[in-house]
């Protein structure tokens, strides 16, 4: 069974790392003209990884020929199982707040775990912000959204090194109607793993 999941992990990774830079933020296709010129942007694009750092990944080559660990804390194959929690990678916050909310807690709990079992994997976490406020302003309050999800998995004992942060302030919106429901889309963290940054 291990044998049979990483290759097919390995090949959904890949994909992840050829699609566009928007693609791979966020997870959608999803733009509204974002200038792309910030240099949190430029940053996240440019962070792909190759076949061989997948292999190494996940215990072992490129070739599959090691697989996933079955542990409590997930496997490797529980990031991209949409009935796992592991595959849920976004946090919401409330208007101009970077309060976690505690329906929340299950989720950073079930990737602190993920993390802490897997050493070798790293998160970068995306700030986002609705369209509201000046583009300063919303670089600020995305870091600090992005800020709160790393402080909350390192005090639940995630080596700090395992996590970068940065903001993409409003750049990135999965929705791009002016309406509050809009907006509460684009006020989230993203959660994004070795491979798909």
């Amino acid at each position: 069974m291990k044998k049979v999941l990483l290759p097919a992990l390995l090949a959904s990774l890949l994909i992840a790392c050829s699609g566009t830079g928007d693609q791979a933020a966020d997870g959608t296709a999803g733009s509204a003209g974002a200038s792309g010129s910030d240099t949190t942007t430029a940053a996240v694009s440019d962070s792909s990884i190759s076949r061989n750092d997948m292999g190494a990944l996940a215990g072992g080559d490129a070739s599959g020929s090691s697989a996933t660990d079955g542990s409590a804390s997930g496997s490797i194959a529980s990031l991209t199982d949409p009935n796992h929690i592991l595959s849920q990678r976004t946090i919401y916050f409330d208007f101009d707040s970077f309060v976690i909310r505690p329906e929340f807690a299950d989720l950073i709990d079930a990737h602190a775990a993920f993390l802490k079992g897997h050493g070798q994997i790293k998160m970068m976490i995306q700030g986002n912000t609705d369209e509201r406020g000046s583009r300063e302003y919303n670089l600020a309050l995305g870091q600090k959204r992005a800020e709160a999800v790393k402080r909350a998995l390192v005090l639940l004992g995630v080596d700090e090194t395992q996590i970068e942060s940065v903001s993409l302030g409003e750049e990135k919106p999965r929705c791009t109607e002016s309406t509050e429901s809009c907006w509460a889309e684009n006020r989230r963290s993203d959660m994004l793993y070795t491979g798909e940054f």
